[in-house]
Parts: C-alpha cells; structure tokens; sequence
C-alpha cells in the first residue's frame, strides 16, 4: 500500500459541476463563428485539454492561428457569460477538501482552465492560498503531458509515488499514468467510468465522499503492515 503525501485534483468535472456549462459555452461560440456544433459527447470529450488544443481536435479544418484565436474569444466570453456565479461544487467536496487538509495531505489543481480563468474562481471563492499549489494549461503544457505534475510535485517537495491524481477524463487519467502516479477515476463528471479503466485506475468513484473512504483504509492498512514488519 502506498502512503499518499499529495492529493492532486482536476477543476471541471472532477470537483465543480461545470460540465454543462462548458458544453454550452463551446456551442455557442460555433454559432459566434459559423461553425457546425458538434455533439455533447464530442465536446465532453476534449474537456480537460488547454483550450487552443480543444479548440484544434473539434475543429481541425482551423488551419489558421488568428481563426482559432477567435474561437477561443468567443468561447472565453461565452463561458464568463454563463459563469458569472461560479459553478456549484459536487456534493460533499468543500466537506472532504477540508478534511483532507486536516488529515495533513498536501492538496494541489491541475487543470486545463486558464490561470485567469481559474483564479477569477478562486478570488471569488476567497481560496487564493487554499491549495499549496495550482497548475493551469495556459503556464504549462497541456494534458496529457505529465509536466504540470512534475512542477507539483517538485513545488511540493513529493514522489510521484506518494501523490494520487484524481480526475474525470482520459487526459487526467494518461497524464498521471505517464508520470507514475497513482490516479483515481471519477465517474460523474466528462467521461464514464468505462472509458478511463483503460488507464488502470487505483479506485474509481461516483460520489466524492467515496476518496475519504477509500484513502482512510488505504492509510489504516499501510499503518497495520508497516506494524507487522517491526514486529
């Protein structure tokens, strides 16, 4: 059993109930621009990537920078539009992060949201200094390129083998498998459970509270092994 240090979390999805939102915002800012919509499930499934390479794997036939630029004005003042009062946490988060916090585990973002984007959130929230640290697309690269987790875990001073990356898409799930992390899969957010057991996740959920639970007997067996080899 692995004695977690680190809890690393995605924003959308994972901890806020932001999906709908974003969908919404991505059609319509194809309708600002004259393109097609494409379908709900199309677009869950870009959600977790920098918004420039989301923009690019929904509509590939925008060749040119200054016509995905636009996209990704339009989509930026769309998505603000709609947020104006930040999406609602999942049931049970706000409860668990603070007991984490409690419990001593270092808790960090990753996400694809923009640094303005998220902490236009986080001023509104009053949690500047809630995180030890956190990590946006727009300052690193894009999932899922491990590197946003190799800055977390050097800020933090931590293994990868003692930090647990929690998430609702592929890209959250690869990124931490590439950097030897450990992952948990979140089943009420982008994508189903189904899709990301293909990344061997260490505990999948559908409901927040099921992390506590999970960590707190993680913790109880690391602590009766590790009582065992002394004896």
């Amino acid at each position: 059993m692995r004695d977690y240090k680190l809890l690393i979390f995605d924003w959308d999805g994972t901890l806020v109930d932001s999906i709908a939102r974003i969908v919404t915002a991505m059609h319509q800012a194809a309708d600002l621009c004259g393109l097609p919509r494409r379908s709900d499930e199309a677009v869950k499934g870009i959600i977790g990537l920098a918004l420039p390479q989301a923009i690019t794997t929904l509509y590939p036939e925008l060749d040119e920078a200054a016509h995905v630029e636009r996209f990704h004005a339009a989509y930026s003042e769309c998505y603000v539009a709609l947020d104006r009062t930040p999406s609602a946490f999942f049931d049970d988060v706000e409860q668990s992060l603070a007991r984490f916090r409690e419990q001593g585990y270092q808790l960090a973002v990753a996400t694809g949201k923009s640094r303005r984007g998220l902490q236009r959130i986080l001023d509104t929230l009053g949690w500047q200094n809630y995180f030890d640290i956190t990590r946006c697309a727009d300052e690193t690269a894009s999932k899922p390129d491990p590197r946003m987790l190799h800055e977390i875990l050097q800020h933090c001073g931590v293994s990868a083998e003692q930090a647990l990356m929690v998430g609702d898409s592929s890209f959250d799930l690869e990124m931490a498998q590439r950097a030897g992390m450990d992952s948990v899969a979140v089943g009420y957010g982008a994508q189903t459970l189904e899709a990301l057991s293909r990344y061997e996740p260490k505990l999948s959920i559908n409901h927040f509270t099921q992390l506590s639970t999970w960590l707190s007997c993680t913790v109880a067996e690391t602590r009766t092994e590790e009582s065992e080899h002394v004896g």
